[in-house]
């Protein structure tokens, strides 16, 4: 993951890994300098590297240490790297032998409103929702509109992990996670990577880089205030540190919310996005509602706010969200972003919270106005904000230095494709290590026997549907929890349950295919290929 984000990322810019005098990389699972590791695989070219993490904000704050060091002076062109290789399920504390950093934050929940079975992320921002409809009327729906927007805003986004679209009543009703917080509400947990080069302004000439430039108009940092323990759940959400860096920034910009277009918020549930309005003065305190219903929050409105779809939809790789957020807003800042593209943005905002706590918050225009952008198949042959294609072997050796020596992962090291929600989801992984298991002799035979892609759309109980794709005609082949970059050969669509049945023999294809149990689009013969291959590469998955 780390080696795609960063091969794009010096892409974009014509650079090769040698031109980075400095990186920090930020992830949270992980062990000691994952950074490094991860780095190798471009260059052992003896640059400092820092691993940073920060909770939710750890991308974001890879992002502001590295401008730190431009801006000091300290180096011309550093790089911010952060990824996540995440577990299933919701989040949960790893070391328990030791004081946890949010015992305070804790026991104040627990003080003012109690502990319940749920997530304990969901139940802090869930009761910050409570409480502001207890005290400005916001209601229930509120929250649901907002989940609605964000998945919409998803179909057009090919990174994110979810993209289907539900109306409002679908997200209202659907499995509750804490109280009035339903599933398609809140982020899922997500394995992924995102990198971006900095450079001062006399690098970005020296290189010819004016009409690509991004310019960090401004950027602050802020942690908790003593009102996160107050009693108040919104302000045990962050509400106040977002205030503090949302404040300062515009004063250093010399602007106002009024001036910006275009928002990446963090969304990691519904509840943080409403009381975020407000922390980043889009409205005034206790009109968020209000905000929503006017439609201040869409295309068509004041603001557009997570055109990306947000983490709601793209998914929360701790590590990677707030460089995912940079990338997106580095997109619409020159353009490139087709039918999610703001029109005529000048500002773009970027909000990246961890609790514990500390906000990220950083302002983006285009770096020289009067230089031309150049279109994204420059550098690409394709356009990356809109289409999602994975790096070539050909990409890699153009960014690597020719003379640097290097530690590539193995082939084998392929990211985890769960995805908490889905009895699919084992399967599929299991897909996954037996294929990496097999020697590249076999998986290069299966790929020139099947030649397809299979792209399958499982539908949850929940009413929420994921896609997997399994690739045998590009590499060594590959699975994936995301739509193919490339037309797939054949699409199946599937429940859940289902899918679980045909893998474990219990339904019978030929059958549930006839039934209209499962529906099939595209050539049908290579389902047969597929079948052959998959008892090859996992033992335990007799039919599909």
């Amino acid at each position: 993951m780390a080696k795609e984000a960063v091969t794009k990322a010096l892409l974009d810019c014509g650079l090769t890994y040698d031109k980075i005098e400095q990186a920090v990389v930020g992830y949270c699972y992980g062990d000691s300098t994952c950074g490094q590791r991860a780095l190798y695989q471009l260059g052992m070219t003896q640059i400092p590297i820092m691993n940073v993490n920060n909770n939710c904000s750890t991308g974001s704050t890879a992002l502001f240490t590295a401008r730190q060091a431009i801006a000091g002076g300290i180096v011309d062109c550093a790089l911010a790297l952060g990824f996540e290789k995440m577990a299933p399920g919701s989040l949960s504390s790893v070391f328990n032998d030791r004081t946890n950093p949010m015992d305070k934050f804790m026991e104040v929940m627990n003080d003012t409103r109690g502990f319940e079975p749920s997530p304990p992320a969901s139940q802090i921002f869930g009761n910050a929702g409570v409480e502001h409809m207890e005290k400005y009327g916001t209601s229930e729906r509120h929250f649901a509109k907002i989940g609605a927007k964000n998945h919409k805003h998803s179909t057009l986004n090919p990174y994110s992990q979810f993209r289907e679209e539900y109306t409002v009543d679908e997200v209202q009703n659907a499995r509750k996670v804490f109280k009035y917080l339903t599933l398609l509400q809140c982020c899922p947990t997500s394995d992924g990577a995102g990198a971006a080069v900095l450079a001062s302004e006399d690098f970005v000439r020296k290189y010819g880089l004016e009409g690509l430039a991004v310019e960090i108009v401004a950027q602050e940092m802020a942690t908790d205030s003593p009102k996160a323990i107050s009693g108040s759940s919104i302000e045990l959400a962050g509400a106040d540190m977002t205030r503090r860096a949302t404040t300062t920034l515009y004063k250093s910009a010399g602007i106002t919310a009024n001036d910006v277009q275009v928002i990446e918020l963090h969304d990691c549930f519904s509840a943080n996005e409403l009381i975020t309005y407000e922390a980043l003065g889009l409205c005034p305190e206790g009109k968020a509602g209000e905000l929503i219903d006017k439609g201040n929050v869409t295309f068509g409105g004041k603001y557009v706010v997570n055109p990306s779809g947000g983490l709601i939809s793209k998914g929360h790789p701790l590590g990677a969200t707030g460089l995912a957020q940079c990338c997106e807003l580095t997109w619409q800042v020159r353009g490139w972003c087709g039918k999610r593209q703001v029109p005529n943005v000048k500002y773009a905002l970027q909000h990246n919270v961890g609790l514990g706590g500390a906000v990220v918050v950083t302002l983006y225009a285009k770096g020289f106005p009067s230089a031309p952008t150049p279109p994204p198949a420059k550098a690409f042959g394709y356009n990356p904000a809109v289409e999602a294609r994975p790096i070539s072997d050909k990409d890699y050796k153009l960014v690597i230095p020719s003379n640097a020596q290097f530690a590539p992962l193995p082939a084998a090291a392929s990211a985890s494709v769960a995805v908490a929600g889905f009895k699919a989801s084992d399967i599929f992984e299991q897909i996954r290590t037996g294929l990496d298991a097999l020697p590249e002799a076999e998986r290069k035979a299966n790929v020139a026997k099947v030649k397809g892609v299979f792209q399958f759309n499982v539908t949850n109980d929940a009413k929420q549907t994921q896609t997997w794709t399994v690739d045998l005609k590009n590499g060594l082949g590959s699975v994936a929890a995301a739509a193919p970059a490339t037309k797939a050969d054949i699409v199946i669509n599937v429940s859940d349950q289902d899918y679980v049945d045909l893998a474990s023999g219990k339904l019978n294809g030929q059958k549930a295919f006839m039934s209209g149990k499962i529906k099939v689009k595209g050539n049908l013969m290579l389902a047969t290929k597929l079948e052959t291959v998959l008892k090859s590469a996992q033992k335990n998955t007799a039919k599909l």
